[in-house]
């Protein structure tokens, strides 16, 4: 298949098909832009392989770590995208990354230890260290060059409280799009080295760089990092199936792997053949239309920082990656933003569940023809 930024116009209506997206303002005259999954039809080489899997009729058990066309895709992709080169034992496959770093907190911490959080973060992430029995230590975000980032002083310190084990980190970031410098990455090494803190990095939107003068690097990757960190990544949140509940952790170091398994045992299922099977395909077969994805989302991204920075009360900082911008909205004067916005017609993820209630996070993995009618509805 040959792919052009046309087919990402393409509108399909999602409204009767249960989509958690547009359930949520079902009946109600409001766009949804919020929840972190995009509204383009996945490649044809990836439901071309579900419909042979399940054209075959049976879907019996699979084991994951012996799928070997999946695991093979997983290493051919890291070392192409991000010049990383594991070893297939490394991978730990699991049904989502929200699993796996809730696993991370079973598996490397005892009830009452603290976790170190970035915020703002996405709900399920700030979520973690409380469901756990564990303690949330928040570590804050802050504006460097008109680009976020993180506090590497409070970083620093929070890291030398014997208590705290381990520091979850969402890189790129969500919400703020923000991808760590070779630097930052280095420094957050060290840090949590000299403190013998172990880093978990979601890592869900590392494929979806848009800043071309970015680059992901994995923190797996860094030789100080190898045997103290976990690596959590998915073809979801890229390809677009992250109904398929499958994602995987990268986990060079036998002892931090084994204990984290152990932790999966009798609770985790293992994933599904037809999340591996899209899986392998968007690794192996879908290059181009990954390519012309980024291209679509690069166009998107420009057209919404130039549109929502015209509007009164409104400040976006172009994010680097990701498909979701963090808007500030506190210079509109009022109580709550969301509110506000949606009254105007709009349905963005609330800032409240991220952090700060005086945001709002949009989804901008969608048609254009989308982004036309919220900047239409946000103006008037």
């Amino acid at each position: 298949m040959h792919y052009t930024l046309s087919d990402f116009d393409t509108i399909i209506d999602r409204r009767e098909t249960y989509s958690m997206k547009w359930q949520k303002y079902q009946g109600k005259d409001i766009l949804p832009l919020w929840v972190a999954d995009t509204e383009f039809k996945c490649a044809d080489e990836i439901l071309t392989a579900i419909k042979q899997r399940t054209d075959h009729g049976l879907l019996g058990y699979h084991l994951p770590a012996r799928y070997e066309p999946a695991n093979e895709a997983v290493c051919r992709w890291l070392s192409k995208q991000h010049g990383w080169d594991i070893q297939p034992e490394w991978i730990v496959w699991t049904p989502g990354v929200v699993p796996a770093f809730n696993v991370a907190c079973q598996a490397y911490c005892q009830p009452g230890d603290k976790v170190i959080v970035q915020t703002p973060n996405y709900p399920p992430l700030l979520a973690a260290p409380g469901i756990n029995n564990l303690q949330r230590v928040d570590i804050p975000t802050i504006v460097e060059n008109d680009r976020w980032t993180i506090d590497l002083n409070a970083l620093e310190e929070a890291a030398k409280d014997p208590a705290c084990k381990i520091f979850i980190v969402c890189n790129p970031g969500n919400p703020a799009g923000t991808v760590f410098t070779q630097q930052e990455l280095s420094e957050i090494a060290r840090i949590c080295e000299q403190n013998k803190v172990l880093l978990i990095s979601d890592e869900i939107h590392c494929d979806l760089v848009l800043d071309e003068q970015a680059k992901h690097l994995p923190a797996g990757a860094l030789p100080e990092l190898q045997n103290s960190s976990v690596t959590l990544m998915a073809a979801s949140k890229t390809f677009n199936v992250a109904g398929l509940g499958t994602s995987f952790a990268i986990i060079p170091d036998a002892r931090l792997r084994a204990s984290f398994s152990k932790a999966m045992m009798g609770i985790m299922p293992w994933v599904t053949i037809l999340g591996l099977v899209a899986t392998e395909t968007a690794f192996t077969q879908c290059d181009q239309w990954y390519d012309t994805l980024l291209q679509y989302l690069r166009k998107n991204r420009q057209f919404l920082f130039e549109e929502i920075n015209q509007i009164d009360g409104f400040n976006m900082l172009l994010p680097q990656a990701t498909f979701l911008a963090w808007i500030d909205a506190s210079k509109l004067g009022v109580d709550l933003p969301q509110a506000y916005v949606e009254a105007k017609g709009v349905g963005p993820s609330p800032g409240a569940d991220f952090g700060d209630k005086n945001f709002i996070r949009i989804n901008f993995g969608c048609p254009k023809s989308y982004l036309e009618q919220a900047v239409q509805r946000l103006k008037r």
